[in-house]
């Protein structure tokens, strides 16, 4: 369906119209987002940082997990902790300067990673990504690159 339609409204330019559907299609991306992570008791930036932690294949510091965040949260710290709790990240002290701390994924976060990976891609049916080639959908990024400048 047009966004034209879905929200009943007429656009001044069609610089407008892509800005107002970017905006609509992220928080519809968003709400099924949520609800999938919510089956694996995780919240979105929980498993933005999971996959931060998976990629970095070290530790890193608190400092460059929030630096690397797909949304910039004032809570990453509490994040983590959350995650900790969990058992899905470790924590470890800097032995030079012991008030910096370095987070790594666990062996259960990565398994949890995994189990996610495997159930977004026998999923992708309900996922955007049914609705367009791979082509399509690297066009799409490449788009939405140049729109960031």
């Amino acid at each position: 369906m047009k966004i034209d339609d879905v929200i009943q409204s007429k656009f001044q330019s069609s610089a407008q119209r892509a800005m107002v559907n970017v905006r609509y299609t992220s928080n519809f991306f968003a709400t099924k987002q949520n609800k999938f992570m919510a089956e694996f008791g995780l919240s979105m930036p929980q498993y933005n940082i999971l996959r931060i932690l998976r990629g970095a294949k070290k530790s890193i510091s608190v400092n460059d997990v929030k630096s690397r965040m797909v949304e910039r949260s004032p809570n990453t710290t509490r994040l983590m902790d959350k995650l900790f709790d969990k058992d899905l990240i470790e924590r470890v002290r800097c032995e030079d300067d012991r008030r910096v701390v370095f987070v790594k994924i666990s062996e259960a976060g990565l398994e949890l990673l995994l189990k996610i990976d495997k159930e977004f891609e026998s999923d992708r049916s309900n996922m955007f990504a049914s609705h367009l080639t791979d082509e399509e959908a690297d066009t799409l990024s490449d788009l939405l690159d140049k729109l960031r400048g």
